[in-house]
C-alpha cells in the first residue's frame, strides 16, 4: 500500500516546483523526526531527528513561524545531516504544522537553485500544513501511537508571566479546572419537579462543604473561617429565593441557577473593588457546584487525575480547590486572582505555590502538559524542555537542601561570631502562619498584621470574634512575644464595610491610624478585643503610619479608655503592656525627642519608608530601579534613628522586607539594629548570615563606607562579605 505521507510530499513537490518536499513530525521529548520526503535520501526517513530549536526545521518549530531562505546553508542556524544528501539543495521554505496552537511538525520544500519563495507560495504551504494538521490529529496519515506519548503531541515550550500569590516552586501536570457546563434545556415542563431538583442539589452542596469542614486539618484557622463563610452562601435566603422565583417563572433548575448568577454578575461584574470581586468568585464557585450536581457530574474525578496536579483555572473559590486531593496537589495557576483572595489564602495554608493573573493560560495549556509553577518569580513554564526540567528539579533539590541546612540552625542562638545577640522574629498575618514559630525557631512575632482576617469577612468582626483570634495567636505563641499592629487598611487593602476610599494617591491617603482615629469606635473595638484576648498575659500593641506625635497620643488615649473599661468590669488587664509605633513616615524622625517618652518600642517599616523617602511608588515597575534599599541616604536616616533611640532605652526593630534579605540585614546590624522581623522563610538565611558575622568588623566597615556616598553600597557589602566568609 502506498505511504499516504509519501504521496503528499510528492504532490506538494510537484505543485511547488520543488526538488525536495519533507514532513517532520514532533515526537515526545521535543524531537522532530523525518516522516516522509521527496528528493532526500529515502533511508533518512525515521533516522533523521532534530531537537526543537536545532537547525532550520527546529527553528521553525520553536518559534511557530514560517521561514524562507534563498541560501539556507549560509544561515547560522543551518544544521547538516549527511544521511539526507541535502547538501546539493540551497534554497528552503518551511512552515509549522499547527493545530489549536500546538505545533505538530514542519513542512519543508527545497530547491537546488537560490530561489526566492514569494508570499503566495508561503501561503500555499501554510494552507497545506493546516489541512495536514487536521488529518494527522485525526490519525488519517499516521497512527497516533507513532507521534503521541504520555504527554500528548509535542507542543511549543511557553512562559507565562503573572503575579505571585503564594511563593514556592512546583513541577507537575496540568489539570484544567473548567466545571462550567452548558445548559441544554431552559424551559421547564414541571416547575414543581424542577424546584425539587434544585433543593436536592443545594442540599448535596451543603453536605459536600460540611465534609470538608469535618476534615482534620480544617478544625481551626483562617481556612476554616473562609470555608464557613462559603458555607453561609449556600443558606443565603436572598440567593435561594431568587432561584426559586426564577424556577417558578417557568425555567429549569439549571437555567434558574444560572439566571440568578448572571443577574448578580451584571450588577457587580464591572466593580474593581477586590472584596466584591472575591464575593463574585465565591458565588461563581457555588453556582458551578449546584449546576454540576444538577447534571449528575462529580466536581472532580480522582481516578482521571495525575499524582502531581497543577490546577489551571480562570478563577476559583476555596471549596473548589479543596475538592482536589491535597496529597496530590502541587500548585495552582489562575488567570485572575489576588493575594488576598480566599483561594490564595487556602493555598498558602496548604503550602502550595500560586501564580495569578496569568493571561489566557487556560487556552494555552492542554490537559496533562508538563508545568512548572514558579511562585518566587511569578512565572509559569508550560511544556518546558527536558534540560529546563532538570534545572528546575536541581533548583528544587538545592532549595530543599538549604531548608535542611537552615532547619539544623533552628535551635542554635542567633548570635554573631563575636557573641552579639540578635533578636530574630517573624511576620505573620494569619493564624495558620503561627505554625512557623516552631519550624523556624523564631524568638517571637515582631509584626502580626491584624487586617488580613478583616479583609476576608463580609462585615466588621465583632469583639468576640476578634478576641478569639488574638487569644488563639497568643496561645500558639506559648509565651513568646507577639506584637499586634492595629488595623492597617486603605491603600491597596480595602474593607467593604468601611466605605469607598476614593483617594487619588491611596498610599498617602486615608489609611491606617488615620482611619482608626476618624472611626474611633472601630479602633476601640479592636483594642478591647486585644485586651480581652491577652487575658492577663503580656500584650504589645503597635500603631501604624504615625506621622505626628499627636496621633500616637490620641491612639494611646483610646487604649487607656479600654484599659479603664476592663478594670471597671473586673476583667483581667495585660500583665505587661508595651506600646509602640511603626516608623514609616520620614517626618517622624524629627519628632523622636517628643515621641520616645511615650513608647516602649519602635518598629521600622522599610517598605513604606522607602517609597515615602524617595517619592517612588514601590508598586510601579517603572520605578523599581530608581532607588536602592542600601543607598546611603536611607542607611544614614536609619543610623540617625538608632543613635536617637538607643540612649532612651527604647527597643528598635526593623520589620519590612529589608530585614529578610541577608545583605540588607547585614547593613542593618552594622548600623546598630539588634532586632529584625521577617517572613518565616527568610529566618534561616538571615540566621546563617548572623552566625558567620563578626559584628565589630562589620560596624567599623559600615562607618567608613557611609562617609563615601559615591561607592555602590550593595556591591561593597557583597565584597566585604566574600572577603570575610559571611554567608549571604
Amino acid at each position: 500500500m502506498e505511504d499516504p505521507l509519501g504521496e503528499v510530499v510528492r504532490l506538494v513537490a510537484n505543485e511547488m516546483v520543488a526538488e525536495v518536499c519533507s514532513i517532520y513530525l514532533l515526537r515526545a521529548g521535543e524531537v522532530l523526526e523525518l516522516f516522509a520526503t521527496q528528493g532526500l535520501n529515502p533511508s533518512a526517513v525515521h533516522r533523521t531527528r532534530l531537537r526543537v530549536g536545532e537547525g532550520l526545521v527546529g527553528d521553525i518549530a520553536a518559534h511557530n513561524r514560517p521561514l524562507s531562505l534563498a541560501d539556507a546553508q549560509a544561515h547560522p542556524q543551518y544544521a547538516y545531516r549527511p544521511e539526507t544528501g541535502e547538501e546539493i539543495y540551497h534554497s528552503l521554505a518551511g512552515v509549522p504544522i499547527v493545530r489549536a496552537g500546538r505545533v505538530l511538525g514542519v513542512l519543508v520544500v527545497q530547491n537546488r537553485t537560490r530561489r526566492h519563495y514569494d508570499e503566495e507560495e508561503i501561503e500555499t504551504l501554510q494552507t497545506i500544513a493546516m489541512v495536514l494538521a487536521e488529518l494527522i490529529a485525526a490519525g488519517h496519515f499516521v497512527s497516533p501511537n507513532e507521534v503521541q506519548q504520555v504527554d500528548g503531541l509535542g507542543l511549543l515550550p511557553l512562559r507565562v508571566d503573572g503575579v505571585q500569590l503564594t511563593p514556592g516552586v512546583a513541577i507537575g501536570h496540568a489539570v484544567l479546572h473548567e466545571p462550567r457546563i452548558s445548559i441544554q434545556k431552559v424551559v421547564a415542563e414541571d416547575a414543581g419537579q424542577e424546584l425539587k431538583r434544585f433543593e436536592e442539589a443545594a442540599h448535596g452542596v451543603r453536605e459536600d462543604v460540611d465534609r470538608m469542614l469535618e476534615a482534620h486539618d480544617m478544625q481551626s484557622g483562617e481556612q476554616r473561617e473562609i470555608l464557613e463563610t462559603f458555607r453561609m452562601f449556600v443558606d443565603d435566603r436572598g440567593w435561594l429565593e431568587r432561584i426559586r422565583e426564577a424556577i417558578g417563572s417557568g425555567l429549569t433548575a439549571e437555567a434558574g441557577v444560572q439566571r440568578s448568577f448572571d443577574d448578580v454578575r451584571a450588577r457587580l461584574g464591572q466593580s474593581t473593588d477586590p472584596y466584591i470581586r472575591e464575593r463574585l468568585s465565591d458565588l461563581q464557585d457555588l453556582t458551578n457546584r449546584v449546576l454540576l450536581r444538577l447534571a449528575g457530574r462529580a466536581v472532580a474525578d480522582p481516578a482521571s487525575l495525575p499524582d502531581d496536579m497543577i490546577i489551571i483555572a480562570r478563577d476559583m473559590g476555596p471549596a473548589e480547590l479543596l475538592d482536589y486531593d491535597r496529597t496530590r496537589l502541587r500548585g495552582l495557576v489562575l488567570e485572575e486572582g489576588s493575594a488576598m483572595s480566599h483561594v490564595a489564602i487556602v493555598a498558602r495554608a496548604l503550602d502550595i505555590p500560586v501564580v495569578g493573573r496569568a493571561p489566557d493560560v487556560l487556552s494555552r495549556v492542554e490537559p496533562g502538559d508538563s508545568i512548572v509553577v514558579d511562585g518566587d518569580n511569578a512565572q509559569v513554564l508550560v511544556r518546558p524542555a527536558d534540560d529546563i526540567l532538570q534545572t528546575i528539579h536541581a533548583a528544587i533539590e538545592a532549595r530543599d537542601e538549604r531548608r535542611r541546612k537552615y532547619m539544623a540552625l533552628r535551635d542554635l542562638p542567633s548570635a554573631t561570631r563575636d557573641q552579639a545577640r540578635i533578636s530574630l522574629n517573624m511576620n505573620a498575618g494569619l493564624l495558620i502562619d503561627m505554625q512557623h514559630l516552631d519550624e523556624t525557631g523564631a524568638d517571637g512575632v515582631g509584626l502580626y498584621r491584624t487586617e488580613i482576617p478583616f479583609m476576608v469577612r463580609s462585615e466588621f468582626p465583632d469583639v468576640d470574634a476578634q478576641t478569639w483570634l488574638y487569644s488563639r495567636v497568643l496561645d500558639v505563641a506559648d509565651g513568646r512575644p507577639v506584637t499586634f499592629r492595629t488595623l492597617d487598611v486603605g491603600g491597596d487593602k480595602v474593607l467593604p464595610y468601611v466605605g469607598a476610599f476614593g483617594d487619588d494617591n491611596p498610599a498617602m491617603g486615608w489609611r491606617a491610624i488615620r482611619i482608626g482615629l476618624d472611626r474611633p469606635a472601630m479602633l476601640r473595638r479592636q483594642l478591647r478585643a486585644l485586651i480581652q484576648g491577652a487575658s492577663g498575659r503580656p500584650l504589645s500593641v503597635m500603631f501604624p503610619m504615625i506621622a505626628e506625635v499627636s496621633e500616637l497620643l490620641s491612639a494611646r488615649r483610646l487604649l487607656d479608655l479600654e484599659l479603664e473599661r476592663a478594670k471597671r468590669r473586673g476583667q483581667p488587664v495585660p500583665e505587661r503592656l508595651r506600646v509602640g509605633v511603626m516608623f514609616e513616615v520620614p517626618a517622624l524622625a524629627w519628632q523622636l525627642d517628643s515621641l520616645l517618652p511615650h513608647v516602649d518600642f519602635i518598629s521600622v517599616g522599610t517598605n513604606d519608608l522607602l517609597q515615602f523617602l524617595y517619592a517612588a511608588d514601590r508598586g510601579n515597575t517603572r520605578l523599581a530601579g530608581r532607588y536602592d534599599s542600601l543607598s546611603p541616604p536611607l542607611l544614614r536616616l536609619l543610623h540617625f534613628v538608632v543613635e536617637k533611640v538607643r540612649p532612651a532605652g527604647v527597643e528598635l526593630s526593623v520589620c519590612g522586607e529589608m530585614a529578610g534579605r541577608p545583605v540588607e540585614a547585614l547593613a542593618l546590624l552594622a548600623i546598630g539594629v539588634r532586632a529584625l522581623s521577617m517572613s518565616p522563610g527568610a529566618i534561616g538565611p538571615v540566621k546563617a548570615m548572623i552566625r558567620s558575622l563578626d559584628l565589630n568588623e562589620a560596624t567599623g566597615f559600615m562607618n567608613a563606607a557611609l562617609t563615601q556616598p559615591d561607592r555602590p553600597m550593595r556591591e561593597t557589602l557583597r565584597l566585604f562579605a566574600a572577603d570575610h566568609s559571611i554567608e549571604i
